[in-house]
């Protein structure tokens, strides 16, 4: 197993400032936007990107929640490996809002489709968009596309994207993965 870097800390660091401030020119104040960073993974990016929004921008009234979507998957219970529940924590109305989901990895697509199903349970939002760290826009098994999107990367089947982050394995970096 070889694993090559595709992003170190400082131009992850860079991206994600970037994303903040494509996120601030669509939604100015976010006094109708609320982020939704998916469980388990794209959470992290979403507490990283909603504490940038604070501290670096001044964005003070950021709506921030993470949403579960283990039993909305397509392959729940098709394997053998008995998936894991993560909590969602949504503390406020999602009905007319814009919800920007927020996703480490853009694979085949799957996890968003059980997010749009999900969401449905919290009420009819206005308009929802999707931001992501990592596309890998050959990989898609549905007709979905990041409204943002940190980089694209051009991966076979074979190899992984693995995302770290200091909150959770010590290190910020992306790496991809050849198995």
């Amino acid at each position: 197993m070889s694993q090559k870097v595709l992003l170190n800390a400082k131009e992850l660091n860079i991206i994600l400032h970037r994303l903040a401030c494509q996120l601030i020119e669509n939604h100015n104040d976010f006094s109708n936007t609320v982020l939704i960073g998916l469980q388990p993974r794209g959470k992290f990016l979403a507490n990283r990107l909603a504490e940038m929004l604070r501290t670096n921008y001044k964005i003070k009234n950021i709506k921030l929640g993470h949403l579960d979507i283990t039993f909305y998957r397509d392959d729940f219970r098709r394997g053998e490996k008995i998936l894991e529940a993560n909590t969602t924590e949504i503390d406020f109305i999602v009905e007319d809002k814009n919800i920007v989901f927020i996703d480490d990895v853009l694979y085949t697509g799957r996890s968003i489709r059980a997010a749009l199903t999900a969401i449905q349970s919290f009420g009819r939002p206005n308009e929802i968009e999707l931001l992501t760290l990592i596309d890998r826009r050959f990989s898609r098994h549905l007709p979905i596309q990041p409204n943002y999107r940190g980089r694209q990367v051009d991966a076979i089947n074979e190899e992984k994207v693995k995302v770290n982050w200091v909150e959770n394995e010590g290190e910020d970096s992306v790496y991809l993965i050849n198995s």
